[in-house]
């Protein structure tokens, strides 16, 4: 049975297991990750490390194995945007297919105050997951990159 931890701005991890769920998502996030100072940052937000409205990071684990990360972070905002994104949701790659990305997000759910939003690419098969759970597409994101 996977068991969680989450991690906030009052329940903070070691700096040893914080550089650990970084590291994990980097490694895990494969073809959908970003640079880890990009992670960082993330996280940094989550924990109120940095400016912020703060989120919440879940780690799952079994016996003593990663298993799983998600990183949450609130925007500040209602309705019109959903007071929380999903940054970043990673199983291990040894543990795909066993349920273990489900329990996340449904204890995202859980643990989430209001609405939650997430980016996902058109063919990443976790897709599906989000729409089972109840996630849906109403708009195309659209970015304009400023350059410096």
């Amino acid at each position: 049975m996977i068991q969680t931890k989450i991690f906030n701005s009052t329940n903070k991890p070691e700096i040893k297991e914080k550089e650990s769920l970084i590291d994990f998502l980097y490694d895990n996030l494969q073809e959908y990750g970003d640079p880890k100072s990009d992670i960082e940052k993330a996280v940094n937000y989550a924990l109120e490390e940095t400016p912020s409205f703060g989120g919440f990071i879940l780690m799952s684990y079994l016996k003593n194995e990663k298993t799983g990360v998600v990183v949450v972070n609130q925007t500040g905002m209602k309705d019109y945007i959903p007071e929380n994104i999903l940054v970043y949701i990673a199983t291990h790659k040894n543990y795909r297919g066993k349920g273990i990305g489900k329990a996340l997000m449904q204890k995202t759910i859980d643990v989430a105050k209001g609405s939650i939003a997430l980016h996902v690419e058109p063919d990443n098969p976790a897709r599906f997951l989000y729409e089972k759970l109840g996630f849906s597409s109403k708009y195309i994101e659209m970015r304009y990159k400023k350059e410096k």
